[in-house]
């Protein structure tokens, strides 16, 4: 099961996680984003193309049931503005075993970050500027081009 959703409805945690849990799995590996507030940040405006975005992330879910066995997948990526302390991305992942899960998880935020047609833009004070992915992410993205990488260890 793959859900994907962009929309500017706030996230409900208990609401996504539930529908993972019901998937019957033994391990439910989730990654919250929240809009942080440093440098200054007084709103961030994320916006998409419709149809799109929502096919690379379909895409990405996609790559991830193909590398790991999983019973589920959630990808909700909030658009519009928003403001520091609100969360702006959710990402959930149901699997037998806790390792599958977790490294999923950990792949599909890595990917989202870097493969997903989003434009960000923050506020500050009077002043707004545009967002370019950052060194970390793309080199976070990067690391999961070699199969045998895998980030966490049993």
């Amino acid at each position: 099961m793959i859900r994907v959703s962009v929309d500017p409805a706030p996230i409900e945690l208990a609401v996504e996680v539930a529908a993972l849990e019901e998937r019957g799995a033994g391990g439910i590996a989730t990654f919250t984003g929240v809009v942080r507030g440093d440098d200054g940040v007084t709103a961030l405006e994320l916006e998409h193309y419709p149809g799109m975005t929502e096919q690379a992330l379909i895409a990405i879910a996609e790559a991830a049931t193909e590398r790991w066995s999983l019973l589920g997948v959630t990808m909700v990526h909030r658009v519009g503005v928003m403001l520091p302390g609100e969360r702006i991305v959710f990402i959930g992942t149901a699997a037998h075993h806790r390792r599958e899960a977790l490294d999923a998880c950990a792949y599909l935020i890595d990917r989202l970050k870097t493969d997903a047609p989003f434009w960000k833009r923050e506020q500050t004070g009077e002043d707004a500027r545009w967002v370019e992915a950052r060194a970390g992410d793309v080199e976070a993205s990067g690391r999961w081009n070699e199969a045998e990488n895998q980030p966490f260890s049993d």
